[in-house]
């Protein structure tokens, strides 16, 4: 009993080992680099998938360079946006490596014409041409810069464009020099040696005699 236990182990053991024998045989190595039809242009970031074991899924590096492990037979699907699908068949090859050149061509799709917007009131190009030239556009740069200039323009344009750092400053500064100046003249206009009314009426006083000898004594 122990004897066919034996054998039976042995006979276990070989049968794996020859079918890991078989399967490391079917293991290559794929590489290559991807590139567009007819081009020396690699096209980067390409998806690639095995369909033939469990849909494994690599990327193709930025200069379309890829390195993946398969098996003799699988069936690899190489997409890109913008590209054709390509499908590749890994061939049974005598050695453990396989370098394969993948060419994608472009997908060129040309789209319907579409008008944009109600129809034209002109019959044909010619016609708009004409009232295109016909235009008085006035065309003299004097004249638009002053029509900018106007008080009507900046005066629409800065309740639109917002106050710099630099103008608020500016306006700050001047209305406190302002309010400074106002200051300082109604300090003066408040000293009676600089009110020139003062002096109106001291003059017309020495004028009548207000000040004389003879009044002061009494």
């Amino acid at each position: 009993m122990k004897l066919l236990l034996t054998y039976t182990i042995l006979a276990v053991l070989i049968t794996v080992g020859f079918c890991a024998k078989g399967q490391n045989q079917n293991i290559v190595q794929v590489s290559g680099y991807i590139l567009a039809e007819g081009t020396e242009i690699s096209v980067p970031y390409v998806t690639i998938r095995n369909e033939s074991y469990g849909n494994e899924v690599y990327t193709a590096n930025h200069e379309g360079y890829f390195s993946f492990v398969a098996h003799k037979g699988d069936q690899i699907v190489f997409s890109s946006i913008g590209y054709r699908t390509v499908k590749i068949s890994i061939p049974n090859v005598s050695g453990d490596k396989y370098t394969a050149r993948i060419e994608m061509s472009p997908t060129v799709e040309e789209l319907p014409v579409i008008t944009v917007g109600p129809p034209l009131p002109w019959a044909s190009i010619e016609e708009f041409n004409m009232e295109f030239l016909a235009l008085n556009i006035g065309g003299d740069d004097v004249l638009t810069a002053k029509r900018n200039l106007s008080p009507q323009a900046l005066a629409s344009l800065s309740k639109l464009v917002p106050r710099s750092a630099e103008e608020i400053q500016t306006y700050n500064n001047f209305q406190r020099h302002i309010n400074m100046s106002n200051k300082a003249i109604n300090q003066n206009m408040a000293n009676p040696l600089l009110n020139p009314f003062a002096w109106g009426q001291l003059i017309n006083q020495i004028k009548r005699g207000d000040f004389s000898r003879e009044r002061l004594k009494y």
